[in-house]
């Protein structure tokens, strides 16, 4: 838009006059359709219809707005300030959402449960001296190491063998499959799997029948730590290694077929193939997915809350802060919690972008 603009000074006076209607009409239909909305006036249908019309409408007429305002300065100036006006209302209402509850999570994190008062390093004392935060924190790196190493893992062995299969096409969406569950629903689903019957009763649970069926007694699969947190995270294994055998079946069939027959000619065997060619190729995509579901993992609530609500020493980082926030009503120690949290996914994003900035096309 802006290159196909013709040089000009600045706005004729029928041009700011048009602007200055725009812009009035926009205040109008959106300050007005926020106050009907808010008064809640309408039945439920009608709310809803009137919500999606004055959403689109008024969405268009803020750019259509700002443009205007833009064009009213002389070209240069226009091409310049023209890119931060579409870009302009999606980072202030993403620092609206995002930047400011940080910042209120901060100041919260130094004051006491109340927010009344500043305790200062105190709730961030707590987190690193209480036996069931350290227990938490102990959890949350397991579930870091494990539950993105195991997607990852899993998910290119896969992708591999599916590769040369010819039923490649059905093994990948039947894997694919439970992405499509919540965590809630997966969480319900292993809960049935992981049941347990004592004193001779049958078995509901699918792990159980198989060991009672060879001769053995039924174990109380979430009920023994540590051990009971690698069976939740098999359930979040079992979610993200779809994820990870899309993305990498993708980058392998990328892969130049000639660099691969070119390594099998000068005689390097498969593995050989595999560790030299194949995957510094996709390692691009290896890192993109494992810090993918590495922030999954480090803010996974729902299934430890589903299966066990944190119980038999379960507690991970983000069901703690549920805990202290909403059962507890410790603000304070909750929002500690969540800003290392948020310290703890920083790096990550801090190298995606620094990826991408380094990428031609963001140069």
């Amino acid at each position: 838009m802006a290159e196909t603009r013709t040089l000009k000074s600045y706005a004729s006076l029928s041009d700011i006059v048009k602007t200055a209607l725009v812009v009035i009409a926009t205040v109008i239909v959106a300050g007005s359709g926020f106050s009907l909305l808010k008064a809640n006036v309408l039945p439920q249908v009608p709310t809803t219809l009137v919500a999606i019309v004055w959403g689109v409408s008024s969405v268009i007429l803020i750019f259509y707005s700002l443009n205007l305002l833009a064009q009213i300065f002389p070209t240069k100036v226009y091409n310049k300030i023209v890119p931060y006006i579409f870009i302009g209302p999606a980072v202030l209402i993403m620092g609206w959402y995002l930047l400011l509850p940080t910042l209120r999570s901060l100041l919260l994190s130094f004051m006491d449960k109340t927010s009344t008062h500043f305790v200062w390093f105190d709730n961030y004392k707590f987190l690193f001296s209480d036996r069931s935060m350290l227990v938490s924190i102990r959890n949350t790196l397991i579930w870091l190491v494990c539950g993105t190493g195991f997607s990852v893992f899993i998910g290119l062995v896969v992708a591999i063998l599916a590769e040369r299969s010819y039923i490649e096409k059905g093994t990948k969406t039947f894997i694919f499959l439970p992405m499509s569950i919540s965590l809630v629903g997966a969480g319900v689903i292993f809960k049935f799997m992981y049941a347990a019957k004592f004193g001779g009763a049958e078995q509901i649970g699918l792990l159980n029948a198989i060991v009672t069926s060879l001769g053995g007694n039924p174990q109380n699969w979430l009920g023994k730590a540590p051990w009971n947190n690698f069976f939740l995270i098999a359930i979040f294994v079992w979610l993200q290694t779809g994820f990870a055998l899309v993305v990498l079946s993708a980058a392998l069939k990328a892969v130049p077929e000639e660099m691969l027959e070119a390594a099998r000619i000068d005689g390097a065997n498969e593995f050989t193939t595999l560790v030299k060619i194949v995957i510094p190729n996709i390692k691009a995509s290896i890192i993109s997915v494992s810090t993918t579901i590495l922030l999954a993992a480090l803010k996974c609530f729902d299934i430890v809350y589903s299966m066990t609500n944190g119980m038999f020493g379960t507690e991970v980082l983000a069901s703690q802060q549920y805990k202290q926030m909403f059962t507890f009503q410790n603000y304070g120690r909750g929002s500690a919690i969540a800003i290392l949290i948020l310290i703890g996914v920083s790096p990550v994003i801090y190298y995606n972008l620094k990826e991408f900035h380094n990428k031609e096309a963001f140069k």
